[in-house]
């Protein structure tokens, strides 16, 4: 099986890598070659940490970057099984890019979308092909977490269900399937908690170091929520809040003043060098 992706960036590599890792060939596309390759090589500078580690052989590590080729754009992504999308997560971004999926790839292609939070439904709408869309919610870091959530358009067949089940499973992945709904089952959950870790840091409730220690302390969690949400962008927290808002008009969605000031002065977690933390770029 050909698996491609389309976005090299973070969640685009995690995914390229573990399809790698479990055998599978990959395209990785990105808007054009050079950022393909960009990624590509920082994969392998993943894969040279864990050489380093001991946790893999460079032998492996050559066998795995043996079978991720980096091509051209959407147009490199013809002769792919399944491909990934794992591009911003910006409705009209996904909608052109899968009407260009839909032209380019082979009418039996399986078109997936690794948004935390767009319809499936209305992405599965801009092709000719509805039946053979379906959401791929990988987790971040894709490598080291096990969960992908399978979210059916309401013109989902149950074939690309089963189809994306097994890729899933192959990549050595647990897969639950969820409705199309906004945020699905993770993020439905997941991101009103960080949004109301925000809200007590703007009332001033607690800092940021005792928000996050009193909910792993106190709850158990291996991270705290606002480290999470460093990790997972907080320019990606906002945009599924304000889905959440928009799509299901309940006022309990709405994002935080303080998030949305964040990422106005551009600090968007760990990937811009500041969030809720300061990190090394």
């Amino acid at each position: 099986m050909i698996i491609g992706v389309l976005g090299a960036g973070q969640m685009g590599g995690g995914i390229a890598q573990t399809a790698a890792q479990s055998g599978m060939d990959v395209l990785l596309a990105d808007a054009n070659l050079e950022l393909a390759e960009k990624g590509r090589s920082k994969i392998d500078a993943q894969l040279k940490k864990q050489v380093e580690k001991g946790k893999l052989t460079d032998g492996d590590r050559e066998k795995i970057m043996g079978r991720i080729k980096a091509v051209n754009g959407v147009q490199g992504l013809a002769s792919v099984n399944l491909v990934v999308e794992a591009v911003s997560e910006k409705p009209e971004l996904k909608f052109q890019i899968f009407k260009q999926l839909d032209e380019v790839c082979s009418k039996e292609t399986i078109l997936a979308s690794n948004t935390s939070s767009i319809s499936i439904t209305r992405i599965a709408a801009q092709t000719k092909r509805p039946e053979k869309v379906i959401g791929m919610h990988f987790m971040n870091p894709v490598p080291v977490m096990k969960l992908v959530e399978g979210i059916r358009a309401i013109q989902t067949s149950d074939d690309t269900a089963k189809k994306t089940r097994d890729v899933a499973e192959k990549m050595g992945k647990t897969y639950v399937e969820v409705r199309d709904i906004p945020g699905f089952a993770v993020n439905r959950i997941l991101m009103p908690m960080i949004n109301e870790a925000v809200t007590t840091l703007y009332e001033g409730i607690a800092s940021v170091e005792d928000i996050d220690t009193a909910m792993k302390l106190g709850t158990n969690q291996p991270m705290g929520p606002l480290t999470l949400a460093d990790f997972i962008g907080l320019d990606t927290c906002l945009a599924i809040m304000e889905v959440l808002h928009e799509g299901l008009g309940d006022s309990k969605y709405r994002p935080c003043p303080l998030l949305k000031q964040y990422v106005s002065a551009g600090w968007m977690g760990k990937k811009s060098g500041r969030g809720f933390y300061k990190y090394d770029v």
